[in-house]
């Protein structure tokens, strides 16, 4: 659930406590804040200028392929920038764009509402969007979304879908006590009393399958997993994502997350025009391009920046 952002949340705060405290920074520790531009700094906030701009991004490639592709449209317009890519979860993704510490993160609209507020039923771009703008504390803006999608999904096998005859969640329901599923490392705390809620669901074992729960599925270890839908895995291993008939999965649009002081006008407009052209299909080429080819976040970024006349 990446879009649940994952991997020791608490060490990763303890270690922002610790630099934010110990002064002088440096060292390319890409949680040290010390050199971010604090709230406020960027050039007069919403004022004239460019500006500058601190992005940081999520412990997985195409988060960072995102991040890269902020950072290299940005850098276009003029606006000093700083990358700080894979610095974890959304727990501390989230609190550094709020103090200043980041400028910039990509996020996902609807998981994003999900971490600020679970009991949300919001599931359209509009009603996310909408929920977002009265949820979110005043230091945090969430900018236009793009139509690019990158939706939770519970998938399975195409063999263990033609052997059970599941096509839906509802349908999982019934067999789901045999099976073991996986995901991120917070998967099961943030999801497992929402599933058995609104569909029923209990597994027999919650593995912490992370990036390679693509390929647990394929080799059997497990059974169900949370594959997205922009991993080119869920073709190239054979997954099925099972449909999701009472949208437990909100809206999942590409969303930058800026803190509001630093976010100038340049900052702004450049951001809106990067996403009115990313969809979800140019976002699933790329992260082919990723995977598959194993070509680099920033060259891929900077190759559709171009194509587009952003860059």
């Amino acid at each position: 659930m990446r879009r649940r952002f994952g991997t020791a949340a608490v060490l990763l705060t303890a270690a922002l406590a610790l630099t934010a405290c110990g002064g002088g920074g440096g060292g390319g520790n890409p949680l040290d804040t010390t050199s971010a531009a604090p709230s406020g700094s960027a050039s007069g906030g919403t004022g004239a200028g460019a500006g500058k701009a601190v992005i940081g991004s999520a412990d997985f490639d195409e988060n960072v392929l995102l991040g890269s592709i902020y950072a290299q449209a940005l850098q276009a317009k003029g606006v000093q920038v700083e990358e700080k890519p894979r610095i974890g979860s959304r727990e501390v993704l989230y609190d550094q764009v709020k103090s200043g510490g980041l400028t910039i993160v990509p996020e996902y609209n609807g998981n994003l509402l999900a971490f600020i507020d679970l009991q949300s039923k919001a599931s359209t771009t509009d009603d996310v969007n909408a929920a977002l703008k009265e949820k979110l504390p005043a230091e945090l803006e969430v900018l236009t979304s793009s139509p690019a999608e990158d939706k939770d999904s519970l998938s399975i096998s195409k063999d263990t879908q033609a052997k059970q005859s599941l096509n839906t969640m509802e349908d999982l329901a019934k067999v789901s006590k045999t099976m073991i599923v996986g995901g991120p490392p917070e998967f099961k705390k943030r999801w497992e009393a929402r599933f058995k809620e609104v569909y029923g669901l209990e597994f027999k074992e919650w593995k912490p399958t992370g990036p390679t729960t693509a390929d647990a599925i394929k080799d059997g270890s497990i059974q169900v997993g949370n594959v997205f839908t922009t991993d080119p895995k869920m073709t190239a291993n054979n997954l099925v994502p099972l449909q999701d008939p009472k949208n437990i999965f909100p809206a999942q649009n590409v969303t930058p997350l800026v803190n509001k002081a630093a976010a100038t006008d340049t900052i702004r407009t450049t951001l809106d025009a990067v996403s009115a052209k990313l969809t979800t299909q140019s976002l699933l080429d790329m992260m082919q391009k990723i995977s598959v080819n194993k070509d680099e976040p920033a060259t891929v970024a900077k190759e559709w920046l171009t194509s587009n006349g952003l860059a």
